[in-house]
Parts: C-alpha cells; structure tokens; sequence
C-alpha cells in the first residue's frame, strides 16, 4: 500500500486538533482504512465494521475491558456507600494547618491512586473545606492537587485504571511493528522514562511545603461568585460528596487495599503456578489477570458487606450498572485504536515506516515523539487519546532506527501526561476546576506555564539522552 498505510494517522490527527473529539477522530479514521482496503462504497464499511469486531474479539482486549468496567463499578459503589465523603469529613475534622493538608494530599496517594479523576474527587473536597487556612489561591491549590493525579497515576504499575490500556497500547504497537516483547514488562521498564510526570511532581511538592506567595493571582477564580458563604463548603461541591450520602471513610479504605493486596497476591500465585519463584513470580505475563481477578472478587466481598447492612441489593446493582458506564467512553476509545491498529496491520503501516524512516537517528525518536505528542495531546486534551494515535507510530519508528523501546514508550506516555495536566479539554482541568470554582479556560492558562517549564526540561533529558544512549 505503500504511503497509503499513513493515511489514516494523518485523517485522526488532523480530525482530532480540528474537532476536539477523539473517539469519532479515530472511528472516522478507521473507516478511511476500510474504504483504502476496499474501495466499494459498502464493502469499505464491512472492512472498517471487520477491523473493530477483531479487536473486541482479542481475549487479552475482553480482559481489559472487563477489568476497566468491573473498576469502575466498584469506584461508584464506594461513592454510593459513602466511601469518599467519610473520607473527606474526617480529613477536614482533624487538619487545621496547611503543612497537614499537604502531607494529606501526598500520603493519600497510597490509596487513592487508581485514577486521576479519583485522586481529584478524593482531595479537591478536603483543600476546598481547609483553604481558608491555607496561605494559597484556588488555583494553586487547584495546581498542587492536579500534579498528584495523572502524574502520579501514571508512574504506577498495578492496581490502576491506567495499566491495562496502557500495556493493551503498548502490546497492539508491538504486534504491529512486528517486534516481540512483553507489554507489561516493557511498561515496567519505561517508567523511569517519563520526565515530564517526574518533574511536575517535584513542581508539585515545592508548591506544597517550600511554596510562598508574594503576590497571589486570582485571575483563574470566578470573583463574582467568590464571596458566597457557602464558597468554602466541601458538601455539594461534587456527587460524591452531597449532603444526602452516608459518612463512611472505611468504604473507601478497605476496598482499594483490597484490591491492592490481591493483585499483589494473585499476580504471585500466577507466576508460582507457572513454574517461577521470587520476583519473577510476581511480575509476569499475565498481571491482567490477577488484576481482573482482584477487582471481582473485591466488588462481590463488597456487596456482601453492604447487603449485610441492609443496604437494598437493587441499590447496589444499579449502581454497579451508573458507575462501569462512566468507563463506557474510555472503553468506545478502546475499541476505536484496536480497530485503526487492524486497519494499519492491514495496510502494512509497519514495513512503510521502516523503509521510510529509517534516517531518523536512534536517539533522536523519543525527543521528537514527546515533542510531537505534547502538541497533539494539549489540543485534544486526553492522555489515552494521544497514546493510542502516537504509541503505534512511535514503536513502529523505534523498531527500524534501533531506538531504545522504554525510552520511547515512555516518551510517549510523557506527552500524553503534558495534555491530561495542562489542556483546557482535559477531564482533570475540568473536574478540578468545578470543586474549586475556578474558570476553567483561565485556570488551564496558569498551569500551562509551569507544565512547559517541566516540559521543556524532559526534552532536554530526552536530547541529552541521544548522545549517550
């Protein structure tokens, strides 16, 4: 197919910056793919229809799929039970200083990392009820709560909503380049490449302990509204915390330790019955199992706990129901980058890269991808929508110039953090801006300049690492 095979990333890029849209940026790619494939004005149709049928029927992607409804099901369940609003009440009844409220923000992190917006729902409440003692603004409040949410989440290997579409991205761009690896292990091996997630979170903990304002912008808060009463009421401000839920803080605790521990544990048994011992046993091939497993049996524990409270089983499942459809978009994304990878494997995308980028220099791809996927994940503000566009081109260019792979996958993952921390489109803008009252267009304005100041220093690291590596 020749340049043809290229077509379609160039259809959802340009689609993508122009609609702000992901999932129909890539449907429409997706379909371009079909209609090069077979140009008939129906069989275009049943090819794009045929590429994301195979990608759903993949177990490994039903696994994912199942792991990311089942956690979010239980998510909603620990909102229903009052989980997050006990967790917020009691945090607010015994912090009364801002170094408290800080090592708060950092120390909950150990439970609370599975998802940025979880992060945000969990903590914004807390900084919003203490913010009058402490010395800062909403939106720096805003700023140091964002920098422990996809920062964060992204630099955790297990027990997260990130994991399996991460390793899922990472493991469809390997089939397609035509390049053995394991996912999850070259995962592993990528974190310590991700310069941006680590140079926001030192921005972040400066903020938080060693930060002093000299002079305060408030330039991102709704002033009209900034001498409401009721301003600095944690209650009401998101669901998850309205007057009318219970206050119990151990529904949130025990089941995401819960979780936690079994992956541990289930990932380790895993490996012990496929013949390993130690460390080797507890990362393996199969942590996606052990993963799902872990979420399952903890939301079925769960609901038995809840029904012996006689909490009404109807409740609960409707519930279950409301919070893994909240995933349904993310898990619509999912389908819509099986189905352009299908496309791309049928159009050879691999070998079409190989012959034509193969004068890249080696240690040139992974500061051009962050610096590309910087540009393209601010303007369509999603993390997972950067890394299924960019992580198939980026493996694909590595492969053929002979690229160090964790260094490029996680240069990839460093420019889909940028845009989850600093675009105007992106959930975590969105969702902390509404706790903290904040215009969101001015809000994502003033983090912008501290997220280029870090990200202009990783691909510093990232050229600088050329000339070793």
């Amino acid at each position: 197919m020749g340049w043809l095979s290229v077509i379609p990333f160039i259809v959802v890029i340009v689609t993508a910056i122009w609609t702000k849209q992901v999932i129909p940026s890539l449907l429409f790619a997706v379909v371009v793919a079909g209609y090069i494939i077979d140009p008939h004005w129906l069989g275009g149709m049943m090819t794009a229809l045929g590429f994301i049928i195979e990608g759903l029927r993949d177990e490994a992607n039903l696994k994912i799929i199942l792991f990311l409804y089942a956690f979010s099901a239980l998510i909603g369940l620990v909102k229903m039970s009052g989980g997050i609003k006990g967790f917020v009440k009691e945090a607010t009844e015994r912090i009364d200083h801002k170094k408290g409220a800080f090592i708060l923000t950092w120390l909950s992190s150990l439970g609370t990392f599975s998802a940025p917006s979880f992060r945000i729902v969990t903590i914004g409440p807390v900084m919003k009820a203490l913010r009058r003692n402490i010395p800062m603004t909403k939106q720096e409040l805003g700023f140091v709560i964002e920098t422990t949410a996809s920062p964060l989440v992204v630099l955790i290997p297990i027990a997260t909503a990130f994991v399996g579409y991460m390793t899922s991205v990472i493991e469809l761009s390997l089939q397609q380049a035509g390049t053995e690896g394991d996912a999850y292990s070259l995962y592993i091996s990528s974190i310590p490449f991700n310069f941006f997630a680590f140079s926001m979170l030192a921005v972040g903990f400066y903020m938080s302990f060693f930060h002093k304002n000299k002079k305060p912008a408030t330039d991102a808060e709704n002033m009209d509204q900034e001498k409401r009463e009721d301003d600095d009421q944690w209650e009401d401000c998101h669901p998850a915390v309205t007057k009318n839920l219970p206050a119990q803080p151990w529904h949130l605790i025990i089941p995401l330790f819960s979780v936690i521990l079994l992956t541990f544990f289930l990932m380790y048994m895993v490996g012990v019955r496929d013949g390993k011992s130690g460390f080797d046993a507890l990362i393996n091939a199969n942590v996606l199992d052990a993963m799902v497993l872990a979420v399952v049996l903890t939301l079925i524990g769960f609901v038995v706990y809840l029904k012996f409270r006689n909490e009404k089983l109807k409740k609960m499942m409707d519930t279950l129901i409301d919070g893994g459809n909240e995933m349904m978009s993310v898990i619509v994304l999912l389908a819509m980058v099986w189905g352009l990878s299908s496309g791309s494997e049928a159009l050879n995308f691999a070998d079409t890269i190989s012959k034509s980028f193969d004068w890249i220099p080696s240690g040139f791809v992974a500061v051009i991808l962050f610096v590309v996927g910087c540009g393209l994940s601010y303007f369509i503000g999603s993390s997972w929508g950067t890394w299924g566009i960019l992580m198939p081109v980026g493996i694909s260019i590595a492969t053929v110039a002979g690229s160090s792979l964790p260094i490029v996958i996680g240069a990839v993952f460093a420019s889909g953090t940028f845009g989850a921390f600093a675009s105007p489109l992106s959930d975590d803008t969105n969702t902390t801006a509404g706790i903290l009252n904040l215009n969101p267009i001015k809000y994502a304005r003033f983090k912008l300049k501290p997220a280029l100041i870090a990200a202009s220093f990783a691909a510093l690291l990232y050229f600088g690492m050329s000339f070793f590596l």
